[in-house]
């Protein structure tokens, strides 16, 4: 009579064979296909350079005007929050593989710098956004700036699912 332990051992032996199998024909399934989604950055990236990101961002913005009844003399104000909400030019395909082959030549103290370069000029195109942002809103009546608080700075559902962990 084998023991209870010799038994138990069997089994989690045939389980774990088992479920390495199971592993290894899905990863070989799906070796020659292209990825569905890409993680994080990526997606975003890819979606920027497809003008997909643009279409979506120009149709919530119109939505966003709709919504805000916008008097004619508050349209300045949305102009300039409309503008510094563009995106920024982001290099992309042959252009971010020539960028990335010049800072694979660069020294880390001049990657480092480089680095510090590109996070100043986020800073500042941010600075800017704040800044257009505050100007339009300080032009909104308070039904406005009602709607504009439910709708435009939330960060759901528009690319911002960084910001909030979901479970």
């Amino acid at each position: 009579m084998k023991s209870k332990a010799s038994l138990t051992q069997r089994a989690l032996l045939v389980g774990l064979l088992a479920g390495s199998g199971i592993l290894a024909a899905s990863a070989y399934a799906t070796a020659d296909r292209e990825p569905v989604a890409k993680p994080g950055c990526e997606a975003r990236q890819a979606m920027k350079a497809d003008g997909k990101w643009e279409g979506r961002h120009a149709a919530r913005m119109t939505t966003l005007k709709e919504k805000l009844k916008l008097e004619p003399s508050q349209q300045a104000a949305w102009d300039a929050f409309a503008e510094s909400s563009q995106p920024a030019r982001l290099h992309a395909g042959a252009g971010r593989d020539a960028m990335r082959a010049e800072a694979d030549k660069l020294t880390t103290p001049q990657r480092l710098e480089r680095m510090e370069a590109m996070a100043e000029m986020r800073h500042a195109r941010m600075t800017q956004r704040i800044a257009a942002t505050r100007a339009f809103y300080a032009q909104l009546s308070a039904e406005q700036q009602q709607v504009f608080d439910a709708e435009a700075m939330t960060g759901r559902d528009h690319g911002h699912r960084h910001l909030r962990h979901r479970s």
